[in-house]
C-alpha cells in the first residue's frame, strides 16, 4: 500500500478543491462538525447527520472514460445517471448495480454509502470495483491511493476502505471504478414457492454452473435472472424453466421489477415503516420475524419490513451468524442501540483508530456510522 501524497500538489489545484481545502482546515483548527452531502438521496441511511452542510455536487464531470481499458474516473460530485448514460453508450456498466435512490445521487454518494444492488451476490460489491480514490482529510491533505487501471493494486486497501464509510474518514474527491460488458443477453423466469422452497433452489443452483445474475423471492413468487452469452442463457432456462414450472418475463416487464426492486419502489419495500437489512449465510433457514421478508443475493440478504425491535431483529440475525442493520428509521426513528449492527470490541477499536488518523478532531460526519465515531 502506498503512503498518501503530500499536501495538495500543484497539478490537481483545482480552485474548488483550494476552496474546501481552506474551509476543511478552518472547521478543524475551530472543531467545527461539517455533515458531507452530494444528492443526499441516501440522507436516511446511518445515524443522523450533524455540523455545517458542506455539498460536493459543483466538484463534477467524468475525468477519463476509456471503454476499451474497462475503467471510468469521475469526480464526487458527477450525478450518477451521468456516469451510467456514458457507460451504456459503449455498451458497458456498473456491474453491482448501485441503488440511487433518487435522481440527484453522486458518484461521491455512491461510494461512501457502499451499497450494491441485485447483481452483487455474482458479480461483486463496490468495494470490488473501485480501484483507486482520491481524499481530503481533516488536515487538508489530498491524498490519492490505488489507481486508474486494474493491474494496478497499490493502495488498493485504502481506497475499499472508504466504500461504505458514510463519510467518516474524509471527503470522497475523485474515483476510478472498474465497469464492465453488459450481457449479451438477459432473461427473468418467475416460479411460484415458499420461502423455504426458494432458500433451497437458491443454494441449489449456486452449486451449478448456472449464468445466475440476480435472484430475488417475496410473498410466494421466485424471480431468478439469468446473464450472459445467448448459449447459457438458453440452456439455463431449458435446464430450470420446465423442472420448477416457470414462466418468462418479457424484457420491459423485467427491467421494471429489477430496478423497482434496487430502488426500493417494490411494494414490499416502499412506504413510511422501518425496513431491516439482514446479513446472514445463504443456507441460514427462515428466520423466526414478524412478516414475510423479501430475499435477495441467494438468500444471503433479507429484507423485513416494520420487524420487531432492534434487540429481536439482531438475536435473530447473530442466532445464525449474520447481522442486522435498521437501513431506513421510520416513523420511530433509530433504535437507542444504533442504526448498524455493534461492532466485536477488536473491531471497533480498529475503526476508532482508523479515524484518529484520518480525522482526529471528529469534523466529517460525526456519528454517522457508530456514534463514537
Amino acid at each position: 500500500m502506498t503512503s498518501p501524497s503530500s499536501p495538495l500538489p500543484a497539478g490537481p489545484a483545482d480552485p474548488v478543491l483550494l476552496r474546501w481545502r481552506d474551509r476543511i482546515r478552518a472547521a478543524d483548527a475551530a472543531g467545527a462538525p461539517l455533515q458531507l452531502h452530494g444528492g443526499a438521496t441516501k440522507a436516511f441511511y446511518g445515524e443522523p447527520a450533524v455540523g455545517d452542510r458542506f455539498d460536493t455536487r459543483e466538484y463534477r464531470g467524468i475525468v477519463a472514460y476509456e471503454p476499451t481499458e474497462l475503467v471510468v474516473t469521475a469526480r464526487c460530485g458527477t450525478p450518477l445517471a451521468e456516469v451510467q448514460a456514458a457507460l451504456d453508450q459503449a455498451g458497458q456498466m456498473l456491474a453491482f448495480e448501485p441503488p440511487a435512490f433518487g435522481a440527484a445521487a453522486t458518484v461521491g454518494g455512491m461510494v461512501a454509502a457502499g451499497l450494491s444492488g441485485p447483481r452483487r451476490a455474482s458479480a461483486g460489491a463496490v468495494r470490488d470495483f473501485v480501484l483507486g480514490a482520491c481524499l481530503l482529510d481533516a488536515r487538508g491533505q489530498w491524498l490519492r491511493f490505488g489507481g486508474q487501471v486494474m493491474k494496478n493494486v497499490a493502495g488498493y486497501d485504502v481506497s475499499r476502505l472508504l466504500c461504505g464509510s458514510l463519510g467518516v474518514l474524509g471527503l470522497i474527491t475523485e474515483v476510478s471504478l472498474k465497469v464492465l460488458p453488459r450481457p449479451a443477453r438477459e432473461l427473468t423466469l418467475v416460479m411460484a414457492c415458499d420461502q423455504a422452497q426458494a432458500l433451497s433452489w437458491f443454494n441449489q443452483w449456486a452449486g451449478k454452473p448456472l449464468p445466475v445474475s440476480a435472484t430475488a423471492w417475496s410473498a410466494g413468487e421466485l424471480h431468478l435472472r439469468l446473464s450472459g452469452a445467448a448459449a447459457a442463457v438458453s440452456a439455463a432456462v431449458a435446464q430450470l424453466g420446465p423442472r420448477h414450472g416457470a414462466r418468462g418475463l418479457d424484457a420491459e416487464a423485467a427491467a421494471s421489477f429489477w430496478a423497482d426492486l434496487r430502488e426500493h419502489r417494490h411494494p414490499a419495500l416502499a412506504g413510511e415503516q422501518a425496513l431491516w437489512r439482514v446479513s446472514v449465510p445463504s443456507v441460514a433457514p427462515p428466520l423466526a420475524l414478524a412478516g414475510e421478508p423479501v430475499l435477495e443475493w441467494g438468500g444471503a440478504l433479507r429484507w423485513y419490513r416494520g420487524a420487531a425491535d432492534a434487540a429481536a431483529v439482531r438475536a435473530a440475525a447473530a442466532a445464525v451468524g449474520g447481522s442486522a442493520s435498521l437501513f431506513r428509521p421510520g416513523t420511530g426513528g433509530p433504535p437507542p442501540a444504533g442504526v448498524f449492527h455493534p461492532l466485536p470490541p477488536v473491531l471497533a477499536g480498529l475503526h476508532a483508530r482508523l479515524k484518529r488518523e484520518f480525522d482526529p478532531n471528529r469534523i466529517f460526519n460525526p456519528g454517522r456510522l457508530y456514534p463514537d465515531l
